[in-house]
């Protein structure tokens, strides 16, 4: 990776605060490491500049792909996946224990799309509420 890429990346990492901005996993304790994810996918002309970037696990880079929408299970219309860049988490997010609740279409087609409540994430996430890093501070 190229000097003015690995800044690029530590950017992202350092805004992310080390968290997946789709899931808020902690890169802490992943043997995986993270992605810096297209928002707007390079499919789509989607620039690599910080304001396009996204720290994202794993699961949620693979899942989302270059996926923009998805359905929302209320309206059945189509909406954008959340966009850490353009979106509070929070508005569209809450967490109820170690599971990941929908507050909009937007927030409930991403947690279908990325499959952000499968047993596996929600195991994860109750090992991280014993390691006192679940809920993440400031996203409760």
């Amino acid at each position: 990776m190229s000097g003015l890429l690995k800044s690029l990346a530590d950017q992202v990492i350092d805004r992310a605060n080390n968290r997946c901005e789709y899931c808020q996993l902690s890169q802490s304790g992943q043997e995986a490491t993270f992605h810096i994810d297209h928002v707007l996918p390079r499919v789509a002309n989607g620039p690599t500049t910080l304001e396009n970037l996204a720290l994202a696990c794993v699961s949620c880079s693979l899942r989302k792909g270059a996926k923009q929408v998805a359905v929302d299970s209320v309206t059945s219309g189509e909406v954008p996946i959340f966009n850490p860049r353009l979106w509070n988490w929070g508005e569209h997010f809450h967490w109820e224990g170690a599971v990941l609740k929908a507050v909009t279409g937007i927030g409930r087609a991403t947690i279908a799309a990325l499959s952000l409540n499968r047993p596996m994430i929600v195991a994860i996430r109750m090992e991280e509420v014993e390691r006192g890093r679940h809920p993440p501070k400031g996203f409760a």
